[in-house]
């Protein structure tokens, strides 16, 4: 996986777990509440019912406890008064009384008439619940309810029913009635359906939340990775540029410190020789003073070869430190170009990292390469300081800086590297360079941070 794609997944996954996460919790809370909401619903239903019921038996005994209290255990009379009684009792197209003896024969069922003296002990809803048993059971322990299925007469559909039965003992009767639950569930099932309808909205919410921040994210991604890639490639571009014309510059440079200096003081010291090889097989006199202009001739070359390599890599830079370096160049400036350098420097040697010398090294040279070319200056100061733990270069001239017209603008490149490779070799190391140019002459400012020194060295064992 390429790096882009691996920013990509650590900034859109995490998103995409998060919202998924808080979906899931939301979602599950959401739930379980609702959840809560209706079974509290549907028992707060069932108790109502169940008290209807009581209240509703209670009623019916009330109706007959004269009746019964003054009868015998053989009254038929009263017997058939409490039937009348119980039958006439009505509350709605699914209210009504109903009573079996202790056998299990019907005695009253206003609803279902032919049930009337049939015994039913064996009855099983669909279930296998025997319904008449359990409830004659119930009125023998004293009454209770009992849940089942049976026919509800408006709908003539089978139905969860909940009846409580209570025992007429003096005359071995169950007495009950029943109120039918489809209702409660019907509501418990609406109430599910909307809770369902809710998650559903909720995950639609969250979708349409989610969905665009994640594309908005992606995209967002997507602009800058673009972005900074042509960005990317324009700078590699315009380095790779730089770097091939820096390569030719220097290229030219050398070939014509080659060309003007040492291929001409060569072709000057091959006359010479010439000539005083001609003088000695002619007999003739000044052989000896032709010889002594070649050999002088040579030891110009050879310094001037010694040069060229000093301003390719001096060896004082490796040898002997930044400050003995910048010693020898100015002193090779000031013997070149006759502008006098005052130097002031602090010796870094074995202080800060190699590369850094080398940078500042390579500032000052193209700086005074600068004022040899452009500045017209007749005096140049160079100062090497560490303020406050950091690596200051101060190069200043008295020349005309960068005011006229003919003068390159900061940035441009003149000679060998330029002032914007100049601040770039500073950037690498984290440091900066400054240029105040005006009528009275220019100074740069040339500063590194303290991370350039090596940690276990000290400036006051190399002062």
């Amino acid at each position: 996986m390429q790096l882009r794609h691996q920013i990509l997944a650590l900034s859109v996954v995490p998103l995409v777990l998060a919202i998924l996460a808080i979906t899931t919790l939301v979602t599950w809370q959401s739930t379980q509440l609702a959840r809560t909401s209706i079974d509290t619903f549907e028992r707060n239903m069932l108790k109502a019912k169940q008290t209807e019921l009581l209240n509703l038996t209670n009623l019916a005994i009330s109706a007959i406890s004269e009746i019964y209290q003054n009868a015998g255990p053989d009254d038929e009379e009263a017997k058939q008064q409490v039937r009348d009684i119980l039958s006439s009792l009505d509350y709605g197209e699914d209210g009504y009384f109903f009573v079996y003896d202790y056998d299990g024969n019907n005695v009253v069922h206003p609803r279902q008439p032919f049930r009337v003296g049939v015994n039913w002990i064996d009855l099983q809803d669909a279930n296998g619940d025997y319904v008449i048993a359990n409830l004659i059971e119930k009125a023998r322990e004293g009454g209770g309810l009992h849940q089942y299925l049976w026919e509800k007469p408006s709908a003539e559909t089978i139905a969860e029913k909940l009846s409580f039965a209570v025992g007429l003992d003096k005359w071995e009767w169950m007495l009950g009635t029943g109120v039918y639950l489809d209702d409660v569930y019907a509501q418990t099932a609406a109430a599910n359906a909307d809770l369902r309808a809710s998650i559903n909205s909720t995950f639609l919410t969250v979708a349409l939340i989610a969905v665009p921040s994640v594309l908005l994210v992606f995209g967002t991604w997507m602009f800058l990775n673009l972005h900074e890639r042509r960005l990317a490639d324009t700078k590699l571009k315009e380095l790779t540029q730089r770097v091939i014309d820096t390569q030719e510059e220097e290229r030219s440079r050398i070939a014509r410190e080659l060309h003007d200096g040492i291929s001409q003081i060569l072709i000057g010291a091959r006359y010479t020789i010439d000539l005083a090889r001609r003088k000695v097989q002619s007999g003739g006199e000044g052989a000896p003073e032709a010889i002594d202009k070649g050999a002088d001739a040579l030891n110009g070359a050879i310094k001037e070869v010694r040069r060229l390599s000093h301003d390719l890599r001096p060896p004082a830079l490796d040898d002997l430190g930044l400050s003995a370096a910048l010693e020898a160049l100015a002193h090779n400036f000031t013997e070149r170009t006759g502008i006098p350098v005052e130097l002031e420097a602090v010796a870094f040697k074995n202080v800060i990292i190699p590369e850094s010398k080398t940078a500042l090294y390579r500032v000052a040279q193209e700086a005074l390469n600068n004022i040899e070319r452009h500045a017209s200056a007749s005096a140049v100061t160079l100062r090497l300081s560490s303020p406050h733990g950091r690596v200051q270069m101060v190069i200043s001239d008295n020349g005309r800086g960068f005011a006229e017209g003919n003068r390159k603008k900061p940035g441009a490149r003149s000679g060998g590297l330029g002032l914007r490779n100049m601040q770039e070799r500073m950037a690498h190391f984290g440091g900066s360079l400054l240029v105040e140019t005006g009528p009275s002459g220019t100074t740069l400012h040339a500063t590194l941070p303290k991370t350039v020194f090596i940690k276990s060295a000290k400036l006051a064992d190399v002062a």
